[in-house]
């Protein structure tokens, strides 16, 4: 950390959350070691749920740092937890692999007598096959992470003093916002609808993007917080900064909302035998408890909270509401795949009987796997927020910004 300026240089105990991360992940490890050799198939359903969480933080944070750099603006200020998040897509690759591993668990169209018995498997077959999706998830996560690292690393340019990379930011993040867009699209397809093959939404993908916002815009306040409390954030970041991001969070929150009722609103309008299944899934075994609970806590409760001028300017309080939505992210991820999924052996319902009639149920290794991951994945975003100032010092719009906003 020589390089970095002193005045904007990471809190000196940040290795002491970096290291208890890195214990919390082992510990989760250890467990997903024994789930995957004592109970594999809910060991790739836990894995998959925790899995998509943390990308969730990663990718939606890349897409903020690529907004951000195209609309400027004081948030900007936390552009360097922004890069930090999307720095560890490479470690996401990498823990990607277990779900390889599992593809035959996971997804009904991987078995070929399946495939043969149904139509509708057939007809999806040139789109659903092993080697197409390895093949789109190879190109999904090269091009997330050269977007992410170029961007950083310009961004480095620039604290350097090389202005030149202005203009070529701005044009990578308007055409990397594109990508992202499509891309995160279909691997929502990809590794989530496609566990029910027989089922499809258009507004699927936008629904997995807007999940994205919510995520990345909560741990990025409750990393905030974290840095405000110690120098030198404690001077730098100020209640209007929060208030920023409180304002998106309650535009994600609407955003999700207003997706989910859309395609809800949809599939009951046209009662179409191929997309009624998936909703009477989720309003009958227990499942429909969830549901509820997902519309109070991941809308009607934050949706209040957030409208709060006051509450979205005091970081020690908008924490709590980010750390709780956080928790329900991953519950409506839980919702979106374990109801295809039995409780009792934990395999598809798919390829048991063709049927996924299912009943509300907790294994423990939903609780090993987003600990395994979330402390290996905490591990890396404070390695990698340890290796830059903490500050964009050197971008003219943000210090004029952050000038602009000193003054009030």
């Amino acid at each position: 950390m020589a390089d970095i300026p002193a005045q904007y240089a990471p809190p000196a105990d940040i290795d002491v959350p970096r290291s208890r991360a890195l214990m919390v992940g082992l510990v989760g490890l250890v467990g997903c070691v024994i789930g995957f050799v004592v109970d594999r198939d809910h060991f790739f359903r836990a894995w998959l749920m925790a899995y998509l969480l943390f990308l969730g933080i990663a990718l939606g944070s890349m897409g903020l740092l690529m907004i951000q750099h195209l609309s400027g603006g004081a948030w900007g200020v936390f552009r360097r937890v922004f890069e930090a998040s999307s720095r560890t897509l490479p470690l996401l690759a990498l823990l990607f692999l277990p779900i390889v591993l599992g593809m035959g668990r996971l997804y009904p169209w991987t078995h070929a007598d399946l495939v043969q018995q149904d139509e509708v498997l057939r007809h999806k077959a040139i789109y659903l096959n092993t080697g197409f999706f390895l093949a789109r998830t190879f190109v999904y996560f090269v091009g997330w992470i050269l977007i992410a690292w170029t961007l950083t690393r310009w961004s480095r340019q620039q604290d350097e003093g090389d202005m030149g990379v202005n203009l070529k930011i701005q044009y990578l993040a308007g055409g990397g916002l594109v990508f992202y867009t499509f891309t995160a699209t279909f691997a929502a397809i990809d590794w989530i609808m496609s566990i029910n093959p027989h089922w499809y939404s258009t507004l699927f993908g936008f629904i997995f993007v807007g999940g994205h916002g919510i995520s990345a815009l909560s741990f990025t306040i409750v990393a905030s917080t974290f840095l405000a409390r110690r120098a030198p954030m404690n001077t730098i970041l100020k209640p209007s900064h929060f208030h920023d991001l409180g304002k998106l969070s309650l535009a994600f929150v609407m955003l999700w909302a207003y997706f989910n009722f859309s395609q809800y609103m949809l599939v009951y309008a046209a009662n179409l035998v191929e997309e009624i299944p998936y909703f009477i899934t989720r309003i009958n075994g227990g499942w429909q408890y969830l549901a509820v609970f997902l519309v109070v806590f991941q809308f009607a409760v934050p949706f209040a909270l957030l409208l709060s001028r006051d509450l979205k300017r005091m970081p020690q309080r908008l924490i709590w509401v980010s750390a709780a939505l956080l928790v329900v992210r991953y519950i409506d991820l839980f919702m979106l795949v374990a109801p295809e999924f039995d409780a009792a052996s934990g395999a598809n319902l798919h390829v048991l009987t063709g049927e996924h009639l299912s009943h509300v149920f907790v294994h423990w290794l939903d609780l090993a796997a987003p600990l395994a991951i979330g402390g290996l994945w905490l591990w890396m975003f404070f390695t990698q927020l340890a290796q830059r100032p903490l500050v964009a010092f050197a971008d003219p719009s943000l210090r004029e910004a952050l000038e602009t906003t000193g003054a009030h």
